[in-house]
């Protein structure tokens, strides 16, 4: 039954205190002290930082941090720091680490830090020759993109190149203006959409049109983060173990709803990274699956191969909008101890770390796929998780998680039995 005496129209909610928000959710929700608390303590993070970073604060979401290990990228050992709420996913990087960590590990390359800014044109009479005009202008395009961020400029960043599209769409001929930036250890949102937005009214007087969108671009094609690493056949169990790798990977390469699955998997670890450092895990998400796509089906991120003397050879390419420098990355003190403990300098650094994290994560799903499954792999970490949910505290946790293990289920009505037995025989003892 609908509840009509509720109403989630609350007038000045974003000019109240954190507090007083949390006294008028959990007044609407009907929350308990106990919840109201939980909600109330921030962890780690300042909650008037917090009231800063986002709108309407009430609390925060603590997610676990962990560190893999065993990761060597370009010859230098690194702690990786993840946060991330699912099971496995440090651990799977770390095994995938340690088996080709004595085989050099993981080397990167990036095609370096541009971004785009795109600024959409409409009813333009004469679009193509619209282009050419715009392409002309290269150098005021120039002057006035650079005079937005100076910053930026004296970092030996600011405006590259200027490209420009006559789009076919529903609604007619569109005029997309590329404006290419070098944003260097930011991420560069901010800046390439100031400097679409200062262009526009110069877009629209030079071609005749309407302005409407001028904002960048998440598909950063022209950021793209690289790794490769070789596993030995002794370290991954053999020339049975690398060709079903290799035969998993051939199916998300020909199947969309496998590469879905395949592509979420390498994100786990990249995903996880990303929001560690404090940046934008929607963008760099976005990003990747954007990329996934570009031959107009949707395939994989990473390619498994077989190298000339039969070892398994794994690669991945995808877009890694990354950057040191503002928002929450430099905002937050966790994602500053995280960039601390990574050890890295540059936003390029960073992003190349983030691939090599990537191509580690895929490897390990692929392994248990193509050997005893995913959920014998993931079973010893998830059942500790079914028997948080069942109620299982302390010591027990682990007694009820192994139970459920050598059941070879893992199920939560199980945990609760095994809990409950558990319970019933220390009470008669």
């Amino acid at each position: 039954m609908i509840d009509t005496t509720r109403s989630s129209r609350i007038s000045g909610f974003h000019k109240k205190s954190p507090a007083e928000r949390l006294g008028i959710v959990s007044d609407f929700a009907g929350l308990d002290a106990a919840a109201a608390a939980r909600l109330s303590d921030t962890g780690n993070l300042d909650l008037s930082l917090a009231d800063r970073l986002v709108e309407n604060v009430i609390g925060s979401m603590n997610i676990p941090l962990g560190i893999a290990t065993n990761m060597r990228v370009d010859g230098e050992d690194v702690l990786i720091p993840m946060a991330t709420e699912e099971s496995s996913v440090v651990a799977a990087v770390c095994n995938a680490a340690r088996q080709c960590y004595d085989a050099g590990g993981f080397t990167t390359s990036m095609s370096g830090t541009l971004m785009i800014a795109q600024i959409q044109a409409v009813d333009v009479a004469d679009p193509h020759a619209a282009r050419l005009r715009i392409l002309g202008r290269r150098e005021e395009i120039k002057a006035i993109c650079d005079g937005c961020d100076p910053v930026l400029l004296s970092f030996g960043g600011g405006f590259r190149d200027v490209e420009v599209r006559v789009l076919d769409s529903q609604s007619g001929p569109m005029l997309v203006t590329h404006l290419i930036v070098d944003t260097r250890d930011a991420m560069g949102a901010n800046a390439v959409n100031s400097m679409a937005e200062t262009l526009a009214p110069h877009i629209s007087a030079w071609t005749g049109g309407r302005v409407y969108l001028r904002i960048l671009s998440n598909l950063a094609d022209r950021r793209l983060a690289r790794a490769h690493a070789v596993w030995p056949l002794d370290q991954i169990g053999g020339e049975a173990v690398r060709d079903g790798i290799v035969s998993a990977y051939h199916f998300a390469a020909a199947d969309p709803y496998r590469a879905a699955t395949h592509n979420k998997g390498i994100m786990n670890g990249v995903s996880a990274v990303v929001l560690a450092t404090g940046n934008d895990t929607r963008a760099v998400e976005a990003g990747a699956h954007a990329f996934a796509a570009r031959s107009g089906q949707y395939g994989s991120l990473t390619r498994f191969e077989v190298t000339a003397d039969g070892q398994l050879s794994g690669s991945i390419e995808l877009p890694m909008a990354v950057g040191l420098i503002g928002g929450a990355t430099k905002a937050h003190p966790t994602a500053q101890a995280c960039l601390k403990i990574l050890a890295v300098t540059s936003a390029e650094r960073l992003a190349r770390i983030i691939a090599a994290v990537g191509l580690a994560q895929n490897f390990s799903a692929l392994k248990a796929l193509a050997t005893t499954g995913i959920q014998k792999g993931h079973m010893a970490l998830h059942a500790q998780n079914i028997a948080m949910m069942a109620g299982a505290v302390g010591d027990e946790i682990d007694r009820v998680a192994a139970a459920l293990v050598e059941r070879g289920t893992v199920r939560q009505d199980i945990a609760q039995a095994v809990l409950q037995d558990l319970r019933g025989g220390a009470a008669g003892a």
